[in-house]
């Protein structure tokens, strides 16, 4: 158990480091500085909730396996949840969400989704 929770913690740090890199030099390109629109807190944010989603997944593995599938919707409805509670209202103080700063989120949480959902696929099929 420990293994399967270190590769997938190491291989989604890698990608995120990686889409992070991207992102980075793409607001860069564009004169937006990384720290105005929460892009780190939201990357660590987002790896840290996928991280514990996959930790609840694998325990849940042996006892539940039919219910998995309800337990990753519902670990992307708390991502959801800790948008709307930390990251919005922020967002939000000058009275609109810009694409910047919905952009810092969404990317991180779109990779992790994907990462997730591959991993996921694996833990259904008996290959983890």
């Amino acid at each position: 158990m420990i293994k399967q929770i270190t590769v997938f913690g190491i291989k989604l740090l890698v990608s995120l480091c990686i889409v992070f890199g991207i992102h980075s030099a793409l607001l860069y390109y564009l004169n937006i500085s990384i720290f105005q629109n929460l892009l780190i807190p939201s990357y660590i944010t987002n790896y840290l909730l996928a991280l514990l989603i996959f930790i609840i997944l694998i325990k849940l593995k042996k006892k539940y396996l039919d219910l998995l599938g309800f337990v990753f919707m519902g670990g992307s409805f708390v991502k959801f949840g800790v948008y709307f509670i930390f990251f919005n209202p922020i967002f939000k103080q000058n009275g609109t969400v810009s694409p910047q700063e919905a952009m810092a989120f969404l990317v991180p949480y779109l990779l992790c989704l994907i990462v997730e959902t591959f991993y996921l696929i694996k833990l259904l099929n008996n290959k983890m």
